[in-house]
């Protein structure tokens, strides 16, 4: 069960932000963007009461979750210390701030929900609540890393809370945003209020992005003091990767911004109302990919803190340099054979069969994934181009080639983890619960056959209203949540630094793929058909990370 526990451990830390962004941000579109003390004409009673209700909602879970790290802390000493942790665990910062943070959530969200709900529109009440938040606010000082260095350490905790402050009015505006257009949607409020809106949450939402940006340059400076820093370690590779996905986020941003002024500008909707709200879809997915993000990144150790373990930029773009895919596998027998000094804590050897046994799983899946996104990207086309131009009688068939997923599934579920059932001596539900490694893996083959058999059946079905073709989205954005939250625990940080840093580009191009896809089954013409390609060229980028894998062998 700790396979378990250690998994949940590494997902519960990006939900608790995400409520931490439900709540926080939500009191701050109240206070500074909706203000009903001064618009009690233009507001009605629906939207303050939504508006309220994520986030007291937030709230209590953030403090629901808060309890549950707790839980899961206590569950993981416990199965690997073998005893009860406490009262040993109970004299430190983590559980102490934890149930302080916890109790001060659960106290802002009651008073939301009993007091600020029954009187919406009340300046004193808004203002009361940020001030009962407040403390909640604070306490998370002591939860993050800076709490546990010794130099700068009061700065640095001051400048991390600021830093998930910003954070939260940007994604908790965004969440208040949809809200807002749903309600529109359905005519439960003024149809004005949604550019109204977008027009005060672009200028907020750059004021917020400030603030994200000069408070997270001196903690990153901190904790990373060399180009190799930043290039060669866990913390450096997933701070790159929020860069990335805050590019993305910031790039819907844009498109958001341009379509309010050309609102305003022009009196063109047209976009405002057909492209917007799901340009805001799918910022709110990379925002919250990023917030899983930064949760991995928090146990991560700062790139200062190992030097001697700090990858040369030499070995990580040897990761991605092109070469002959292996398509030859050492037999099982050889991999089982040098398991025990693999897995040794002391006197480790490293096994040459298991790094080509890898080698071989990673190419031939990168194989798999080259050709069905190679067949993916014809289906785009009516005509093949002239050298090609005989085959034109067969382009459709190329909408069957989510096939690969099935074929590659099918591939996984025996080659993945070679040392468990059905291949290895190791029994299925013992490997699954007792490593989190391996519950990844096993979720991962579960989800690339479900995502072959569901988007084979939305692209040859006919039906306009089916819902199947939103499986696809959901699911790739889940492959790529895993793939950024993805760690091959062990004593060799540089090693598994350098499989972790193929794992989180392809969790980028993951996220891509569900974006692109989303856009696709949302937009009109020509975003959609441009979104649509861009989504399995994303997965033709992927193939080949894992078409040219070399896996460390130390």
């Amino acid at each position: 069960m700790a396979g378990i526990a250690d998994f949940l451990d590494s997902l519960i830390g990006g939900f608790d932000l995400i409520c931490f962004c439900m709540a926080i941000g939500g009191l701050l579109w109240g206070l500074f963007l909706l203000r009903p003390w001064e618009n009690s004409a233009t507001l009605n009673a629906l939207l303050l009461q939504k508006t309220i209700s994520l986030i007291y909602k937030g709230g209590f879970w953030l403090a629901a979750a808060q309890l549950f790290k707790i839980v899961l802390k206590v569950w993981l000493m416990t199965a690997v210390l073998e005893r009860w942790p406490f009262p040993e665990f109970a004299d430190t910062t983590q559980f102490i701030g934890g149930m302080i943070r916890a109790a001060l959530t659960a106290a802002m969200a009651s008073y939301c929900y009993f007091v600020l709900s029954k009187h919406p529109f009340s300046k004193q009440h808004w203002i009361i609540a940020g001030l009962v938040t407040l403390p909640m606010i604070i306490s998370g000082a002591w939860l993050v890393h800076a709490a546990g260095r010794f130099d700068n350490r009061f700065m640095l905790m001051s400048l991390t809370v600021t830093h998930q402050l910003a954070a939260a009015a940007w994604v908790g505006g965004i969440f208040q945003l949809i809200n807002v257009w749903l309600l529109s949607k359905r005519d439960d409020i003024s149809g004005d209020l949604w550019p109204l809106l977008l027009k005060r949450f672009s200028i907020f939402g750059i004021a917020s992005i400030g603030a994200i940006l000069l408070s997270g340059l001196p903690i990153t400076l901190q904790y990373i003091d060399s180009w190799n820093g930043l290039i060669g370690t866990g913390y450096g590779n997933l701070l790159m990767v929020k860069v990335v996905l805050l590019s993305l986020a910031l790039g819907f941003a844009w498109l958001n911004r341009s379509a309010v002024l050309k609102y305003v500008n022009l009196g063109n909707g047209y976009a405002l109302n057909n492209r917007v709200p799901y340009y805001v879809q799918t910022e709110t997915l990379v925002l919250v990919i990023l917030l899983f993000t930064a949760a991995s990144l928090a146990s991560q150790p700062p790139a200062i803190d190992i030097p001697d373990l700090t990858a040369s930029w030499q070995e990580v773009t040897g990761t991605f340099t092109p070469k002959m895919p292996s398509i030859t596998s050492p037999t099982h027998t050889d991999l089982i054979a040098g398991e025990a000094g693999r897995v040794a804590i002391i006197d480790q050897t490293p096994s040459i069969a298991a790094t080509e046994w890898s080698n071989y799983n990673h190419n031939i899946a990168g194989i798999f994934l080259t050709a069905m996104s190679f067949l993916a990207m014809l289906s785009y086309m009516k005509y093949l181009p002239a050298p090609f131009s005989a085959l034109d009688k067969y382009v459709h068939l190329t909408k069957y080639w989510p096939l690969g997923f099935v074929c590659l599934g099918i591939f996984l579920f025996f080659r993945s983890d070679a040392e468990t059932w059905p291949l290895g001596p190791i029994g299925f539900w013992e490997s699954t619960f007792n490593n989190g490694e391996v519950l990844q893996h096993r979720i991962a083959t579960l989800l690339v056959l479900v995502l072959g058999f569901m988007e084979l059946a939305a692209r040859i079905t006919k039906n306009p209203d089916s819902k199947l073709p939103y499986v696809f989205p959901v699911l790739a954005a889940f492959g790529g949540l895993m793939l950024l939250t993805h760690s091959h625990v062990g004593f060799q940080a540089k090693s598994a630094f350098l499989i972790q840093v193929g794992h989180t580009t392809m969790g980028i191009f993951a996220l891509i793929l569900s974006c692109g896809r989303w856009l696709e089954l949302k937009l009109d013409s020509p975003g959609k058909d441009i979104a649509g390609f861009v989504s399995v060229f994303a997965l033709f980028q992927m193939g080949l990370i894992l078409m040219f894998y070399l896996e460390p062998l130390y």
